[in-house]
C-alpha cells in the first residue's frame, strides 16, 4: 500500500527479534529458518553437517541455534550472521536429540549415551546412561540450580515405555534414572510445566504412538522405586454406532490445570481445540464428530513423466551422430517363460520375486566389495516385507541361507518393530512338522526339521547376539516368548539323558570294536631267528692261548662277524664284559 521507506539498521533488529522464527533440520544436512510472521523462509544456515539433521534447539535468551546430526556432531549457529559460531564431536553415534536449560547454560545431548555440555566451556559436565534405542526426547523438568542437587530433566527413546527421570547430583553419582513413568506405547509427544522448588509439582503430558494421552503429576524429591502411573488417561473416539478410536497428535499444559490444548485427527489435516478435563477420574473418553479417512485427489500428486518400457524390438538414439544406435539391455531368462505379448507389459512383483535367486551368493574373489552389503540390505527389506505380509515364499528363500555373516549382518539391518515377529516366526519354524503315520514320512520329516533347526537356531542365535537390549525393555516378554521358552527348557531336559545314552553306546560299541580288531591279529612267532652259542669258560681255561682259536675250528668267522653286527644293545648288554672283551679279541685276530 503506497511506497515502502527504507528502514533503519534499529528497526530491522526489532523486526527480526520479534519475528516469530521457526527452525526445520533436513536430511541434506542444512537448517532452515522460516518466519511465520512473514510467511516465508527467513534464512537457509549451510555448511555445518555432513549428514542429515536429527534435532534443533533454540536458546532462551540469545538469538542462538543448537543442531545435532547424524555425523556425530553439533553445531551452534549464529543468526545475525547465519554461520557456525562453533561446532564439537559429541558421541560416537548420531545426536538424535537436543535440549537447553531453561538458563541458557546447559545443554543435554543424546547419542548411545546422554550427556550434559557447559555451554561457556563446550566440555562434557555429566554422562547418564541413557537408553538401549535412540533417544527422541529430551526436557529440563526443573529450573532450580545445580549447586542444590535441584536440576532434573527426562527422556524418552524408541520403542521404550517408560519416560525415565535423572537428577544431576554435586557427588556424581547421577548415572542412573530416579523416576520412571509407565506409558502404554512409545511417547510421540511430551508437554510438561516445570517445577520452580521443592513444593511445587511437574505437570506432565504424554502423547503415545498409540493416540492416547497420559496426565501426570510427582514431585521431584530424589528417587523413587516403583514405576509412576498415570494419573490420568485421555481417549477419543467418533460418535459413530460402533465407535472407532480417533489419534490424539499433540498436547499443550494450559496454566490452568484442568485446561488442555490438543491436537486430534489426521496429521495433514488436524484438528486444534482446548478442552477441560476432568483429572479427578482416572479414564476420561471425548466423543468428537470427526472426519478420520482423509480423501486427497492423487492426480494432482502424481508425476506426469513416464518410464518408457524398453523390449528387445526398441531401439534407442543418441543425441550426436545420425542413426547411432546405444545397445539395448537384453531381457532376463525368466522372461522367456512369460508369452510373446507381456513384452510391452512391465513385470509384476511376484514375477520379479520368481527371479530372485536367493540361495546363491557371489562370493568370487573379483566380486566388487559392495555386492555383499547390497545383498545383505536385500535380505533384510525382504525379510521384512515376508514378515509384515506373512508370505512363506518369501521367508523360506531369506531362511534358506547357511551364511553366518549374511544372518548377521541381516538381523543387524532390521528395524526394531520386525524383531519380535521374526523371533515369533522362528519359534514357529523350530516347532517342527505335525505328525504322520507312515514311517518313511516321519523319517524324512524328521530329517528336514533337524536341518530347518540348525537354520533356525543360527538366526536366533543373530537376534539374541543383536537386540538383547531391546527384547530385555519390553514389558510382557515372558508371555511373549513362552513357547520358545518352554519349547528349550523340554529340549535341554532331553538332552541330559540323550548324553548319557550316547556315552553308554560310545562305551559299547567301543568294546564291540576291541573285540573284533583282538579276533584278526594272527598269533605271533616266537621262533628266534638266530641263535648264537658260546664256548664255556672251562674250555677256554683249558686251552694254552686264550685269546687264539684254533686253526682247524669249524667256526666261520664272516658268520661270527654278521652276528655280532646283528646282536642289538640289548643283547650286548646281557653278555659280560669279559666274555665281550674275549669275542672282539676273536674278531680283531682273524
Amino acid at each position: 500500500e503506497g511506497p515502502q521507506r527504507k528502514k533503519r539498521k534499529s528497526e530491522a533488529v526489532q523486526v527480526e527479534e520479534k519475528a516469530d522464527l521457526l527452525a526445520m533440520g533436513t536430511a541434506a544436512g542444512s537448517v532452515l529458518i522460516y518466519s511465520t510472521a512473514k510467511g516465508a523462509l527467513h534464512c537457509t544456515l549451510d555448511g555445518g553437517h555432513s549428514g542429515g539433521v536429527n534435532c534443533v534447539q533454540w536458546h532462551p535468551e540469545d538469538s542462538l541455534l543448537y543442531s545435532g546430526s547424524d555425523d556425530t556432531n553439533i553445531v551452534e549457529w549464529d543468526l545475525q550472521t547465519g554461520k557456525t559460531r562453533s561446532k564439537w564431536k559429541a558421541d560416537r553415534a548420531a545426536v538424535t536429540s537436543l535440549c537447553v536449560s531453561p538458563d541458557g547454560k546447559l545443554l543435554l545431548s543424546a547419542g548411545q549415551v546422554i550427556k550434559m555440555w557447559d555451554l561457556e566451556t563446550k566440555e562434557v559436565y555429566r554422562k547418564f546412561t541413557g537408553h538401549s534405542t535412540a533417544v527422541t526426547t529430551l526436557r529440563f523438568a526443573t529450573t532450580r540450580p545445580p549447586d542444590g542437587n535441584g536440576h532434573y530433566f527426562l527422556s524418552g527413546a524408541a520403542h521404550d515405555r517408560l519416560l525415565s527421570v535423572w537428577q544431576v547430583r554435586e557427588d556424581g553419582k547421577d548415572k542412573n534414572s530416579v523416576v520412571s513413568f509407565t506409558l502404554t506405547d512409545e511417547p510421540q509427544h511430551i508437554d510438561l510445566v516445570t517445577s520452580n522448588s521443592k513444593e511445587e509439582a511437574v505437570r506432565l503430558a504424554v502423547v503415545c504412538k498409540d493416540g492416547q494421552l497420559h496426565l501426570f503429576e510427582h514431585f521431584l524429591n530424589g528417587p523413587c522405586k516403583k514405576p509412576l502411573s498415570p494419573s490420568c488417561t485421555v481417549q477419543m473416539s467418533d460418535t459413530k454406532d460402533s465407535p472407532v478410536p480417533i489419534p490424539l497428535l499433540a498436547t499443550a499444559l494450559g496454566a490452568d490445570s484442568r485446561t488442555v490444548l490438543l491436537a486430534y485427527g489426521n496429521h495433514l489435516q488436524p484438528v486444534m481445540e482446548k478442552v477441560e478435563i476432568n483429572t479427578a477420574e482416572r479414564h476420561v473418553c471425548l466423543a468428537r464428530d470427526v472426519q478420520t479417512s482423509l480423501s486427497l485427489s492423487m492426480e494432482t500428486t502424481v508425476s506426469k513423466v513416464k518410464t518408457p518400457v524398453v523390449n528387445t524390438k526398441s531401439r534407442v538414439l543418441v543425441p550426436g551422430l545420425p542413426g547411432h544406435q546405444a545397445p539395448v539391455k537384453g531381457t532376463s531368462q525368466g522372461s522367456e517363460k512369460r508369452k510373446k505379448d507381456a513384452d510391452t507389459k512391465e513385470m509384476s512383483i511376484a514375477e520379479r520375486l520368481g527371479e530372485i535367486d536367493l540361495s546363491t551368493i557371489s562370493t568370487e574373489k573379483g566380486a566388487p566389495k559392495g555386492t555383499t552389503s547390497l545383498q545383505t540390505d536385500n535380505f533384510a527389506v525382504l525379510l521384512v516385507q515376508g514378515l509384515e505380509s506373512n508370505d512363506a515364499n518369501i521367508l523360506n528363500k531369506v531362511f534358506q541361507t547357511r551364511k553366518e555373516t549374511v544372518i548377521k549382518k541381516t538381523v543387524a539391518r532390521l528395524p526394531l518393530p520386525a524383531v519380535l515377529p521374526l523371533v515369533e516366526e522362528i519359534t514357529k519354524r523350530l516347532q517342527g512338522h505335525p505328525f504322520t503315520q507312515h514311517w518313511f514320512l516321519l523319517t524324512a520329516c524328521a530329517f528336514v526339521s533337524s536341518h530347518r533347526a540348525v537354520l533356525m537356531v543360527r538366526w536366533l542365535k543373530a537376534v539374541l547376539m543383536h537386540h538383547t537390549s531391546y527384547l530385555a525393555s519390553l514389558p510382557d516378554l515372558v508371555t511373549q516368548l513362552g513357547v520358545l521358552y518352554h519349547m528349550i527348557e523340554s529340549r535341554v531336559k532331553m538332552f541330559h539323558k540323550l548324553t548319557k545314552l550316547h556315552g553308554k553306546l560310545y562305551l559299547l560299541m567301543t568294546q564291540v570294536a576291541t573285540n573284533d580288531s583282538s579276533n584278526a591279529v594272527t598269533d605271533v612267532d616266537h621262533t628266534a631267528k638266530l641263535v648264537y652259542e658260546e664256548e664255556s669258560s672251562d674250555e677256554d681255561e683249558a686251552s694254552g692261548d686264550e685269546g687264539l682259536p684254533d686253526d682247524d675250528s669249524d667256526v666261520s668267522y664272516e658268520k661270527l662277524a654278521r652276528a655280532l653286527l646283528q646282536v642289538r644293545s640289548k643283547k650286548l648288554a646281557e653278555l659280560t664284559h669279559q666274555q665281550l672283551t674275549k669275542q672282539c679279541r676273536c674278531y680283531a685276530v682273524h
